[in-house]
């Protein structure tokens, strides 16, 4: 009742001129094109692909993070070097507002292939991006907050608000929503991180989000696929397990995945999850063709599929560097998601296509989902600048005040 008095409440002050919140979130134009993709189209793609070194393939399926600030020791070496495709950003790179603009316009000056530059700006506990000397970003509750308003309308303000926020610095990609579903009270990595307990409030809610996402030119990530929600154990220190058959999956944990594999604008990220009652060992979901299949074959996505962080325990406390790289991208993963070292991760793949473990065919059919997305989004094309006026920051807060 209080959030719906709120709401009127807010309507009521646009109507006699007053804070202005809703229109405008309601006029931000989106960002991206009406065709599906810009002028240059599938056939530029491919011919780009055939222009490229392996070297320069390989590097588009790396999402490499450096969580320093001493750029010029090696690193924008390395970046020019190697020429990853993506880089994300934590709270070491985030000093200054205008810091962090300087950094993503210096690395896509290094970059062939403009990159994915992203971070995980959830809400909530997860929120790189908060107050900085030089602007302060606007403070979002938790996804279980927002999830209690049972308002797709306004989840998708929150993700326009998110979105346009993130590119004013040049980021392009944000690692939200959460679709994992709270369904273990147990469970301390996600908890308030999800939107609720239903899945049709997690998909519901976590759509709309990303559809705000999505208006201002910022390429969401649901995650983590096939569901965090029901698990113990924490992911980044161990195996995490899921006790449930494929049919209990489909019925709950994979419902809201399902609701979006029919988006080839957006990425979908796949969790270190282990499925014993499915595969009969502890193999992480990351690792497992199996489990990915489920999610190209039987649910139907055909779009970008990234790693979670490959330097998590759930891989690393079990599996070699070689190995954590090599069955990820013969299980189907597009981007390797913060691999322990750029040159290293290119070697091996390097390697294992000269040995024949993996085919130079299965990197093309990654690189060719990437430049894809990237070429949807208008990556591909000249970066504009984006900005928000200091009446446009102060009317996000002020919105968020109004509603929580």
């Amino acid at each position: 009742m209080k959030i719906k008095v709120t709401i009127i409440l807010s309507l009521i002050l646009v109507i006699i001129g007053g804070t202005g919140v809703y229109f405008y979130l309601q006029k931000v134009p989106s960002t991206l094109p009406k065709e599906k993709y810009s002028s240059v189209g599938k056939d530029f793609i491919s011919k780009k692909i055939a222009s490229m070194s392996l070297e320069e393939k390989i590097g588009q399926m790396i999402f490499m993070d450096y969580r320093k600030t001493d750029y010029e020791n090696g690193f924008f070496n390395d970046v020019e070097t190697y020429q990853p495709g993506g880089f994300i950003l934590f709270k070491e790179n985030i000093t200054s507002y205008q810091d962090v603009k300087n950094l993503n316009q210096r690395l896509q000056k290094l970059s062939k292939i403009p990159l994915f530059i992203g971070t995980d700006q959830e809400g909530g506990r997860v929120q790189r991006f908060a107050a900085m000397p030089d602007q302060s970003f606007t403070i979002i509750p938790s996804m279980e907050r927002v999830g209690a308003t049972n308002d797709p309308l306004i989840a998708k303000q929150i993700g326009t608000i998110l979105g346009s926020e993130l590119a004013t610095v040049g980021i392009n990609v944000d690692f939200a929503p959460v679709l994992d579903i709270n369904s273990n009270l147990e469970n301390t990595v996600i908890g308030d991180r999800s939107f609720g307990s239903t899945k049709e409030l997690v998909t519901t809610m976590g759509t709309a989000l990303a559809k705000g996402l999505k208006k201002v030119g910022v390429i969401p990530v649901y995650k983590h696929f096939p569901g965090h929600g029901d698990t113990v154990e924490d992911s980044h220190y161990s195996f995490a397990n899921i006790y449930k058959t494929k049919e209990q999956l489909m019925d709950l944990e994979l419902y809201p995945f399902k609701s979006v594999a029919h988006e080839d604008d957006a990425m979908i990220m796949v969790g270190h999850l282990s499925l014993p009652n499915i595969l009969n060992d502890q193999t992480p979901a990351t690792l497992s063709p199996t489990i990915i299949q489920i999610l190209k074959e039987e649910l139907g996505y055909d779009g970008v599929i990234i790693s979670d962080a490959l330097n998590m325990g759930a891989l690393t406390n079990h599996y070699s560097e070689e190995e954590i790289i090599i069955n990820a991208i013969k299980a189907g993963i597009d981007i390797l998601l913060m691999p322990s070292s750029l040159s290293n991760t290119v070697a091996t793949i390097k390697k294992a296509i000269d040995d024949g473990k993996i085919k130079e065919s299965r990197i093309e059919e990654s690189v060719y989902k990437i430049l894809k997305l990237k070429n949807q989004y208008r990556i591909l094309d000249e970066a504009k600048e984006k900005s928000l006026t200091e009446k446009e920051w102060t009317e996000h807060q002020e919105y968020i005040n109004s509603l929580f």
